[in-house]
């Protein structure tokens, strides 16, 4: 038996804030500009936010503007001061990118992981984790005394690459000083966690053991706890510490840079072997030359639970799949502006993007 480990954290986390923020100013480049070129991250501590980066787009973008709203959403009272870096794209990047077929902007590898011991085809701790931070995210909101800064931790046991039970669950959330600890644990129990683990009855044992607010406190919340920075969350974003992941984060990026759009093109197909059959786990590395318009080098490991030869998924792959740049963008529509709603609660195992669509496979 072995014990693994996922988190996740809501909205108010700084960190999250700042992918948040990052990816709205993306989504307006491209209502404004398909082609946009984006990289414009931000960084946030106190009532500070810094943005920086590079865009090269027609669009007329009010980053103040865009961030100011939703530090106000978050729940943040304060008047940030604002402080903006931004540049265009490189031109030398950018010759390397646009020509005759889209290339990519930039050398890297990506992975894709999926498992079918979910619904989903994700691991049971991160969409355990993610859960408790939508349901959490969800009651706060009803409420004046919860705040949007929370984090969650799930331990699950797991017996030959199975999930059995769960080991602990943990959440953290900011909440208004009057109240006091053992009442905190009393709301999130009954409203968060309880609900939460109603959809996963078969993994609760009598061993689990639940930890609310170890701390004892959490009243100072937010970029006045902690500093934010985009892509500090990648193993939330992607699968819990479980599958791999490549050397770039997803917030910020438009689809030419496949740190974001190759990660999501792998998980697409390793979710569809997983999805078809041809493997109980399936994970895909994929690596990019700045310049080229197709991988340099792709491998599959399926870690001895594919039905079929590795052969025969390569050639699978191979048929159903191409992972050149252009094809990627065309195939999973990646022009639209979709990807403030993946800042939050994972990137993968949410039916509503399109890299989680399931094709049939020959």
């Amino acid at each position: 038996m072995n014990i693994i480990t996922s988190e996740s954290v809501n909205i108010g986390h700084p960190d999250k804030t700042c992918d948040y923020i990052a990816d709205a100013f993306l989504d307006e480049a491209l209502k404004q500009d398909k082609n946009s070129q984006m990289a414009v991250e931000c960084a946030i501590k106190n009532d500070k936010l810094f943005i920086y980066g590079e865009a090269t787009t027609k669009a007329k973008i009010d980053y103040d503007g865009i961030a100011r709203k939703i530090l106000k959403e978050i729940g943040y009272k304060n008047d940030f001061q604002i402080i903006k870096e931004i540049s265009e794209q490189s031109p030398d990047i950018n010759q390397a990118v646009v020509k005759k077929e889209l290339c990519a902007n930039d050398q890297g590898m990506v992975y894709g992981y999926a498992t079918n011991e979910t619904a989903s085809f994700m691991p049971l701790p991160i969409i355990v984790a993610h859960k408790l931070m939508k349901n959490y995210d969800d009651y706060r909101k009803t409420t004046n005394f919860f705040f949007a800064d929370a984090k969650s931790q799930v331990s699950v046991k797991y017996e030959n690459k199975k999930p059995v039970s769960f080991s602990t669950i943990l959440i953290s959330v900011s909440h208004d000083e009057k109240f006091s600890n053992e009442e905190i644990c009393k709301l999130i129990l009954e409203n968060v966690i309880v609900p939460t683990l109603s959809e996963f009855e078969s993994f609760v044992k009598d061993d689990l053991k639940i930890l609310i607010n170890p701390s004892g406190k959490f009243t100072i919340w937010g970029s006045f706890g902690d500093s934010g920075c985009v892509g500090r969350k990648i193993i939330v974003d992607t699968y819990g510490g479980v599958g791999r992941v490549g050397g770039g984060c997803f917030s910020s990026k438009n689809a030419t840079k496949v740190d974001r759009s190759g990660a999501y093109y792998a998980r697409y197909v390793a979710k569809n072997i997983v999805a078809n059959g041809f493997a109980d786990i399936c994970e895909i590395e994929v690596s990019y030359a700045i310049g080229l318009p197709e991988p340099v080098s792709i491998n599959i490991d399926c870690f001895g639970t594919n039905k079929v030869e590795m052969g025969k998924i390569y050639e699978i792959v191979k048929n159903n799949f191409s992972f050149r740049l252009s094809n990627i963008i065309k195939e999973l529509d990646l022009l639209k502006p979709i990807y403030k709603k993946t800042a939050c609660f994972g990137h993968f195992g949410r039916e509503e993007f399109p890299w989680e669509k399931i094709v049939e496979l020959n």
